[in-house]
This record gives C-alpha cells, structure tokens and sequence, in this order.
C-alpha cells in the first residue's frame, strides 16, 4: 500500500503547486494522509476522489477543525499509524507527539516544516515537511509511506 503523505499547506484555496503534487507524486497512492495546518477545507478539493484522511493543525480555522480531530489512530492494512500535527516550539516535538499515543507504529506529524524520516524507540516518526511554505526549511516537500512488511518512508524534495 503506498501513501500520499502531506502537512502545512497553509492555504485557504488550492493552487498549482498542490495540483503538480497530486500529478508528479500521488496520482497512484491508495490514500492521503495530512498531517495538519491545512486552514481552508476547499484546500483538499485537489484530492477529489481519492481517500483522504487529516487532523486539524494550530493554523487552521474553526471550518477544519469541526470536520478533523487533533488526532486520530488509523489502521491501514493491519497497521498503526498515529496522525497529529503538533504544536508549541519544535525543540523535543517528537517526544511530546510520541507521548500522545500508545502501540503505534508510525506517527505521522507536522508543525515544523522540516522533513524527518527516522526511527526512534521502534517508532517511525515522519514528517512529510511543507510543500508551500519555507519559514523553518529549506526546502519544500511532500512524503510516500509505503507498507509492505514493515512501514517506510520516503520523502520527496519538491523543485523550486
């Protein structure tokens, strides 16, 4: 199962650069996962038709945030991943996120805008980082989960 994994696309409508997204890199995924900080929910109208699974972010208006819980645990093919956007400084993040579930797998964040893709304490911690906003990062990016027998990532710097 491959997975379109993306956070922080602050903004309030959806644009070419989400729509290029889509395109180049998750016109095969089984499912989206956003991870937050989406603001407008007409943002997600360039998944049309696929999956999309989200939570709500410190960025996003009361619109989002009546449709998308904080966080949530799914379980995609008999596997667990926790999805939270995150919040407050980006100093010990992981580990605050990391409190909030329990026999997950994978936990899937935002917040920062900087792409992580690395184990710790058995858990995958991903970050897919931000396809439109440079404040924290370098670079702009989006992310791939795939699971096959075991979780991994994979993530995709965006060209400028």
């Amino acid at each position: 199962m491959k997975i379109g994994v993306i956070s922080d696309t602050h903004l309030n409508v959806s644009d070419d650069r989400l729509e290029k997204i889509v395109e180049d890199y998750f016109r095969d995924v089984d499912l989206i996962l956003h991870a937050g900080d989406i603001v407008e929910l007409d943002v997600l109208n360039v998944f049309k038709g696929m999956d999309v699974y989200a939570v709500s972010g410190n960025m996003d208006r009361d619109s989002v945030r009546k449709v998308f819980p904080e966080k949530r645990v799914l379980e995609v093919k008999g596997r667990k991943i926790g999805l939270i956007h995150g919040w407050g400084s980006p100093f010990g993040l992981e580990e605050k996120i990391a409190g909030e579930f329990e026999n997950v797998e994978c936990i899937v964040y935002g917040h920062t805008h900087r792409a992580i893709n690395e184990t710790r304490n058995g858990v995958l911690l991903f970050n897919p980082g931000s396809p439109t906003d440079r404040r924290f990062a370098k670079h702009n990016s989006v992310g791939i989960l795939d699971i096959e027998e075991e979780i991994t990532g994979k993530i995709i710097y965006l060209e400028d």
